[in-house]
């Protein structure tokens, strides 16, 4: 039989909603918002708390609301 592997604890997410246009702002913030998969105001996405993300949530931090 092959061996089984322990359940991986859940990785914490975190929530995150645009709440500002990108119009008018840098092009590559409006791509890193696009990366997050936000694609009208007030979209909420869930996203994996990792280093990547953090940075991503960090660069258009005026433009989106974190909670947890």
């Amino acid at each position: 039989m092959a061996k089984q592997r322990a359940a991986a604890p859940a990785a914490k997410m975190l929530k995150v909603t645009l709440i500002r246009s990108t119009i008018g702002f840098n092009k590559t913030q409006a791509k890193t918002v696009e990366g997050m998969g936000l694609r009208r105001l007030r979209h909420t996405v869930e996203l994996p708390d990792t280093p990547a993300t953090r940075g991503m949530i960090h660069k258009v931090r005026h433009l989106v609301e974190v909670t947890e």
